[in-house]
C-alpha cells in the first residue's frame, strides 16, 4: 500500500494538512522530532506516528521505511536531509517551502531525483501553487509572452513557524528573473497592483516563484511583489508567539494575486487571484497534491505543481477563482 508522511506535522501548518488528510481518507503517517506532540497528535487522529531527526542519515532511513511520499514542513533546516533522503529511498518529496533556497536546492538535485525515479516537488502547496496556476493561466492568454510581474496581497497576521522562517531566510539582495538568468535589481522598486479593491503599492521581493514560474513557463523576465495587510512584522522573541491565525482570523483574511504579462508586442495582459487565507489554501493544496502523487500523477526530477497538476490546480483548492482584468 502507498502510504504519505507529513513530517512536521505538529506545526501549525502540518497539524492543518494531516487534519485535511485525515478527511480525505488517505493512509498517511505523522513524523517529526518531538515525541510527546506527535503522540497526542496520533492519538487525537487515530494514525500512526514516527520520531526521528535529521541529523542521522540511518534514522532518517529507517523513519522512511514503507513510505511513498513525504511531505516536509516548509523549514530550510529539513529539506536538505529530507530531499537527499527521499533520493536515497525511492520516495517522492513534497513540502510546503516559501525559501528561494529549497527550490535551488531542488535544482541542484535534478538529475539525481530523474536518476532515481523520485520527484522533488517543493511548494507543492502554498503560494508558488497559487502563484503559478495565475501565471499559467495568464501567460495562455497572451501571444509570445516575454515578462511577468506578479503580486501577493498577504492579508491578516504570521503563524509562529512563518516569523521565525522569514527571519532565518532574509535575502541580502533582490533578485528578479532577467533573460532567463536570476539577477540583483534595486529593492526600491514600488511598482501598483490591482487586487480588485484599487491599485495599491507592492514592494519588490525575492520569492521561489522566480525559479517555479520561469521553469513552468518558459517566460524569460520574472519579477516578483507583495503586497501585506494586517499585523506588522512580530518583533521580539519570536518563539513566544502563539502556533498561528485563528480560524476566524484566517476567515477573514483572504489572500489575492494580480498578474502583469507583457507580451513581445508590448501590450500588457492583467488577471486576478482570489482565495482563502493562504495558511488554509496550504494546508489544503499539500494535502490535495500528496494525495494526487500517492494515486500516481507523478514526474521524476524537480517538478512544480503548476507543470504537473496543470495550470487550474489552484481552482482545485477551497474557494478559490481566477479572473481576467
Amino acid at each position: 500500500m502507498t502510504k504519505l508522511m507529513i513530517y512536521g506535522a505538529t506545526g501549525y501548518t502540518g497539524r492543518m494538512a494531516a487534519e485535511h488528510a485525515k478527511a480525505a481518507g488517505m493512509p498517511f503517517v505523522l513524523a517529526g522530532r518531538s515525541e510527546a506532540t506527535l503522540s497526542a497528535l496520533s492519538a487525537e487522529l487515530g494514525v500512526e506516528y514516527r520520531t526521528f531527526r535529521l541529523d542521522d542519515a540511518a534514522a532518517i532511513d529507517a523513519g522512511l521505511a514503507g513510505i511513498s511520499v513525504l511531505c516536509a514542513g516548509p523549514f530550510m533546516r529539513t529539506a536538505d536531509a529530507l530531499m537527499k533522503a527521499s533520493i536515497r529511498n525511492g520516495v517522492h518529496y513534497l513540502d510546503t517551502a516559501a525559501e528561494l533556497d529549497s527550490y535551488r536546492l531542488a535544482e541542484t538535485l535534478d538529475d539525481r531525483a530523474k536518476a532515481a525515479g523520485v520527484m522533488l516537488m517543493p511548494g507543492g502547496g502554498g503560494s508558488v501553487a497559487m502563484l503559478g496556476s495565475l501565471a499559467g493561466h495568464a501567460v495562455s492568454r497572451v501571444n509570445d509572452p516575454r515578462k511577468i510581474r506578479i503580486a501577493l496581497h498577504v492579508a491578516g497576521g504570521l503563524s509562529r513557524g512563518s516569523a521565525i522562517s522569514a527571519t532565518e531566510n532574509v535575502t541580502v539582495e533582490t533578485l528578479a528573473r532577467v533573460d532567463g538568468e536570476l539577477v540583483a535589481i534595486a529593492a526600491d522598486g514600488i511598482r501598483k497592483f490591482d487586487f480588485g479593491k484599487g491599485a495599491v503599492d507592492c514592494f519588490p521581493v525575492t520569492l521561489p516563484d522566480l525559479i517555479t514560474i520561469w521553469r513552468a513557463t518558459g517566460v524569460p523576465n520574472v519579477e516578483t511583489f507583495v503586497h501585506v495587510t494586517g499585523d506588522n512584522f512580530p518583533q521580539g522573541d519570536l518563539s513566544t508567539l502563539p502556533d498561528g491565525p485563528s480560524e476566524g482570523e484566517r476567515l477573514a483574511n483572504r489572500y489575492q494575486a494580480s498578474i502583469e504579462v507583457t507580451g513581445a508586442d508590448g501590450k500588457v495582459t492583467h488577471s486576478l487571484l482570489d482565495t482563502v487565507n493562504g495558511y488554509t489554501f496550504t494546508a489544503m493544496a499539500a494535502a490535495e497534491a500528496g494525495r494526487r502523487v500517492l494515486g500516481g500523477e507523478v514526474r521524476p526530477g524537480f517538478q512544480t505543481s503548476t507543470a504537473l497538476f496543470g495550470t487550474g490546480f489552484a481552482q482545485t483548492i477551497a474557494d478559490t477563482s481566477i479572473n481576467d482584468g
